[in-house]
């Protein structure tokens, strides 16, 4: 979209945190969205607060002509991992892998999804 407004950005799926506060209610915030956050007695008012947050925050940034970061997607992903290994711990994860009758691609992907 070459022309990205109001409404384009304010569209966008941005992760939202939520969780509670020590002084009571909800802490609420927009991560990609710097400074973006607040608060709320409830959960349902804590979500209503942070979309006026997200408004003004969109809307200020906007006529400050400031940049503003668009959602992190999945998308942006391959799947691939390519990392260097002492060879003593790929022996190892090899090992422990044919031990149990998978690939070694396999049970390190099991080990880090139970880790995760």
């Amino acid at each position: 979209m070459a022309d990205k407004d109001f409404e384009y950005y304010l569209s966008l799926p941005y992760k939202i945190v939520l969780y509670p506060s020590p002084e009571g209610g909800y802490a609420i915030e927009i991560p990609e969205l710097p400074g973006c956050l607040t608060q709320g007695q409830t959960i349902e008012e804590a979500m209503l607060m942070i979309e006026d947050a997200k408004r003004a925050w969109i809307d200020i940034a906007l006529q400050d002509g400031e940049f503003i970061p668009e959602p992190d997607s999945i998308n942006n992903y391959s799947g691939k991992l390519n990392i260097r290994i002492p060879k003593s711990l790929h022996k190892s994860l090899a090992e422990r892998a044919k031990q149990e009758k998978v690939s070694l691609n396999q049970f390190i992907l099991h080990k880090l999804s139970a880790k995760s």
